[in-house]
């Protein structure tokens, strides 16, 4: 995924359409996030200003939710589905044999990737369910998930 570079303007312009939405501060963290990957440290400021609560309000949604991020992703992030449903179709195997492949473990952040347990993407139908670069992938495989 490409980014664009941290910058106090660009994230003003981000937050800007969000000025009237009811309960902003989760959805402007991940507007900041999709637009530069991960939620600079001015952001929570920014945040903080711009909807007129306090930094402490805003680093608390920030630290409460995994998904959102403090410091910028590697190139690459495999997540792969550990609940119930996508168990009983094979995904510890699956996460074994993405560990083995890469040589990496599950739940750990390497300068080239991120490999990330996940509990459900609702798509329990097609499981093993898993996502890579944002990209939901039904019945996953070593195959497609490491390709």
């Amino acid at each position: 995924m490409s980014y664009l570079s941290w910058s106090i303007e660009e994230a003003t312009r981000v937050l800007t359409p969000l000025k009237n939405v009811q309960g902003p501060v989760l959805i402007a963290l991940q507007a900041i996030q999709e637009r530069f990957g991960y939620v600079h440290d001015d952001a929570v400021a920014l945040i903080a200003e711009t909807f007129n609560v306090s930094r402490a309000d805003v680093h608390g949604v920030l630290t409460y939710y995994h998904d959102l991020r403090t410091t910028p992703s590697p190139d690459r992030c495999i997540q792969i589905c550990v609940a119930e449903a996508c168990q009983s179709v094979g995904s510890r195997d699956l996460v074994a044999a993405v560990e083995k492949k890469l040589g990496k473990k599950i739940d750990q952040t390497y300068s080239d990737v991120e490999i990330k347990s996940a509990y459900c993407f609702g798509n329990c139908a097609l499981g093993p369910a898993a996502m890579v670069d944002g990209q939901l992938i039904g019945r996953a495989s070593v195959e497609k998930v490491t390709a």
